[in-house]
């Protein structure tokens, strides 16, 4: 028995930027594109009305921005996940996009293989965290001279030591399979330390993980 393919709305105000993504994806048999959204308020509609599993958002957007509809969409339905659409690798609303709940990014130019897997990627559960989106909030938070907020530098003390090395691992943008074989641990047991970060610290994906380690204090923006 096979799973049913994976849904997709693209939210993109460029006409050919939709249709390009949309033949793009349409020809893996393993995703289809359900809907195409003009602006942020569209984007909120069609996702209210075809509950897709993952939506592929635009940041710059006429009536309502990508950072303000990906906010609005995981609020209200968490499952669905939001893969943002950038030009630039350190397009500067890359990190309020991911604060805002988006599960991370892709740039417009990515090939179709790539598009494919990123959506695979966050349709799982996981987070699309690359090292060029890490050194991004790195550059962000030395730009705000960000300083730890007590609150959430008390929370990580409800983890355990390993925890707290694996979330700085993935702060530092390092894959399962890379955290298994820096700690030289079974990538499994790297997994069930990430489940149990998330649901310690009320986190969604890897991507929330990693912001919060930057803005607990536990990762320093050294060296930037």
């Amino acid at each position: 028995m096979t799973s049913s393919p994976i849904r997709v709305v693209i939210a993109d105000d460029q006409q050919m930027v939709r249709q390009g993504f949309s033949v793009l994806l349409n020809t893996k048999p393993d995703i289809d594109v359900v809907g195409q959204a003009v602006d942020g308020l569209d984007a909120i509609e069609k996702v209210a009305e075809l509950m897709p599993d993952v939506v592929l958002m635009d940041i710059r957007m006429p009536e309502l921005g990508g950072i303000e509809a990906t906010r609005r969409i995981t609020t209200t339905t968490p499952q669905i996940k939001v893969l943002v659409l950038t030009t630039f690798d350190l397009d500067e609303y890359v990190y309020e996009a991911l604060c805002a709940g988006a599960s991370g990014f892709l740039l417009k130019d990515a090939s179709a293989d790539q598009l494919a897997e990123a959506v695979r990627v966050v349709a799982a559960g996981d987070a699309l965290l690359a090292p060029a989106v890490t050194r991004r909030l790195i550059v962000e938070f030395s730009r705000l001279n960000n300083r730890p907020r007590a609150p959430l530098k008390d929370r990580v003390g409800d983890l355990t030591e390993r925890e707290t090395e694996v979330l700085a691992l993935i702060a530092q943008g390092l894959s399962n399979a890379e955290i298994a074989e820096r700690l030289v641990v079974a990538e499994q047991t790297v997994k069930t330390h990430v489940g149990r970060i998330l649901v310690k610290l009320g986190l969604r994906d890897r991507t929330q993980a990693a912001v919060f380690a930057y803005e607990s204090g536990l990762v320093r923006p050294t060296g930037y």
